[in-house]
């Protein structure tokens, strides 16, 4: 038995959705504990690509359990679509195969409308939000205002707690926003509509993993955006508005942190950013738009292009640190194949001083400069090789060095988009201790 977490050790968009779809096979259980439908995990199984937003990717796994843990925020209207989507292909044949705590908190359409309506407001010093209603849902959840899922299956109750809030979200968006009011018999109509094709999905993720894991179940669980958007330890306030570290999957589970055996936090080999924030190793220049072109670096959620840069190591050291990660899943190391050299920031230039250790003040990130290592490419494709000791030495050297300076094991290389296209070191689900 083992109990694994899975988070994103950068900005996001690092390749989660594959290898979750990878280490399901090994699982029995897996978990989704933050987020929103502000994150996308893509994921190509042969010639199909699928893109889930809220879902678990275990989903596209017969057999295997998909709980959505009461951290996550819903909106109901999406998740209904990507079920849709999902059954239109063929998968989630089965509905108990997938389960959503009744603690979690829905998106309401105001939620949106504030969302989308302060980002315009706020100008040049906006977040970069994808305007999906996620932050203003857990400022509502903190608020002790929020609509939990369990209450859109109980009419009553729904709609006595939509009539006690939204005239406070009405006067908040007609008299400081400048938008149009919501209407509440608008919103009872069609959340209430939603409501009885999503009953069959109630259920409560702490005692059903519980029992899960004294019956000897392997659970994975499955991190959303990346570390560096963390609430607390991102890089605020350019950040994602849930805890997207390992122990966020502790309380977004309702589960002890002594249940939890590893914790893989996924990096490409080079990294990119959505949105605005802070990007030391940021590329405006040819290579920049190199890598987005070789990466497909555009949204799964909003299509927007990427921020790409080069690996950065101070950041990466960050993630290991904050998640206490047992092991590194180096993904899209393929998109490098026709470089000739790799550069690689080991430290910041913050005006006379050298910094190794990721800054906390925003004011001293966005000042910092890279220090780069260059390392020698390896101009050639090696999307076809099938084991680890096949790669180039230049590749070898290249995971070596991420090793040494992070000082954490690299236990999967990712060298396609194929589920195929991954050569797996070690194996958390079977990892002796």
């Amino acid at each position: 038995m083992a109990n694994v977490i899975i988070v994103g050790a950068q900005w996001g968009d690092e390749g989660k959705g594959k290898v979750v779809d990878i280490y399901t096979e090994y699982a029995q259980e897996v978990v989704r504990f933050q987020g929103g439908n502000n994150a996308g995990h893509t994921l190509v199984v042969g010639d199909e690509k699928t893109v889930l937003h809220l879902i678990p990717s275990g989903i596209l796994h017969e057999g295997k359990r998909c709980i959505i843990g009461n951290g996550v925020v819903l909106d109901p209207k999406v998740f209904l679509e990507e079920i849709d989507g999902l059954k239109k292909k063929g998968y989630l044949k089965d509905d108990s195969q997938l389960m959503v705590d009744g603690a979690v908190n829905l998106i309401m359409p105001y939620h949106k409308m504030i969302d989308v309506a302060r980002e315009q407001k706020s100008g040049a010093k906006k977040i970069g939000t994808t305007g999906r209603g996620i932050g203003p849902t857990y400022e509502d959840k903190v608020g002790r205002r929020g609509i939990r899922f369990a209450d859109l299956l109980k009419p009553e109750t729904f709609k006595r707690k939509l009539h006690e809030v939204l005239p406070e979200k009405n006067f908040f968006l007609e008299q400081f926003l400048g938008e149009k009011p919501c209407s509440e018999e608008a919103i009872v109509e069609e959340y209430l509509g939603y409501a009885e094709r999503l009953r069959c999905y109630l259920g409560r993720a702490s005692t059903t993993l519980d029992k899960a894991i004294k019956a000897g179940h392997n659970v994975l669980f499955e991190g959303a955006q990346g570390s560096l958007l963390d609430i607390d330890h991102g890089t605020y306030p350019y950040v994602t508005s849930s805890s997207t570290i390992a122990a966020g999957a502790c309380t977004g589970a309702g589960l002890g942190p002594h249940l939890i055996d590893e914790v893989i936090g996924i990096s490409k080999a080079y990294v990119t950013r959505v949105g605005e924030g802070p990007f030391p190793t940021e590329l405006n220049d040819e290579m920049g738009e190199t890598l987005r072109a070789a990466g497909n670096e555009f949204g799964a959620t909003t299509g927007r292009p990427r921020r790409t840069g080069w690996l950065d190591i101070v950041a990466l050291r960050e993630a290991v640190r904050t998640n206490g990660l047992t092991g590194i899943a180096l993904t899209k190391m393929d998109v490098l194949n026709d470089l000739e050299t790799v550069k690689v920031c080991t430290a910041y230039r913050y005006g006379e001083q050298l910094l190794e250790e990721f800054p906390q003040d925003y004011d001293v990130l966005k000042d910092c400069t890279p220090v780069y290592e260059e390392i020698p490419g390896w101009l050639t494709d090696i999307s076809t090789l099938s084991s680890y000791e096949e790669l180039p030495v230049q590749v070898i050297d290249y995971v070596e060095k991420i090793e040494a300076w992070t000082g954490c094991p690299v236990v999967m290389v990712s060298v396609g988009p194929r589920r195929n296209e991954t050569l797996m070191r070690s194996n958390p689900f079977t990892k002796k201790s």
